[in-house]
């Protein structure tokens, strides 16, 4: 599956942003879908998932309360949602799938068969 992300830029701190994720698969609620982030100089981050119903979702601590993970079936898109930014959200933010209906959702890089170019989000504080 080809997915393509976008709506990254540069948003002041405490402000919002959402990205979207456009992907090209026929059969795309077969897919548990995840959103990533790297910061220069470190490794690739979860930060959320979806499954592939768009029933059940799972964050990581760090954005649990300010971002929103959610998916439109019928478009073959899913979306982040962004509030209350910070100075350390700052990073590449991919979308990524995962073929397959898991319990639980999937967390690791290495469990994301396809990925998305990524789409850069930056915070002035």
């Amino acid at each position: 599956v080809q997915l393509q992300a976008c709506g990254g830029g540069l948003v002041q701190a405490g402000g919002s942003l959402r990205l979207s994720c456009v992907a090209s698969a026929n059969s795309f609620s077969n897919y548990d879908m995840g959103w990533f982030r790297q910061a220069p100089g470190k490794e690739r981050e979860f930060i959320a998932a979806v499954s592939w119903s768009g029933r059940t979702t799972y964050y990581t601590d760090s954005v649990k309360g300010r971002f929103t993970i959610s998916r439109d079936n019928g478009k073959n898109t899913i979306y982040l949602q962004m509030t209350g930014l910070k100075a350390e959200d700052t990073a590449v933010y991919y979308c990524a799938a995962q073929y397959g209906r898991s319990w639980p959702l999937k967390t690791s890089p290495t469990d994301y068969g396809s990925w998305g170019q990524g789409t850069l989000v930056t915070v002035s504080s």
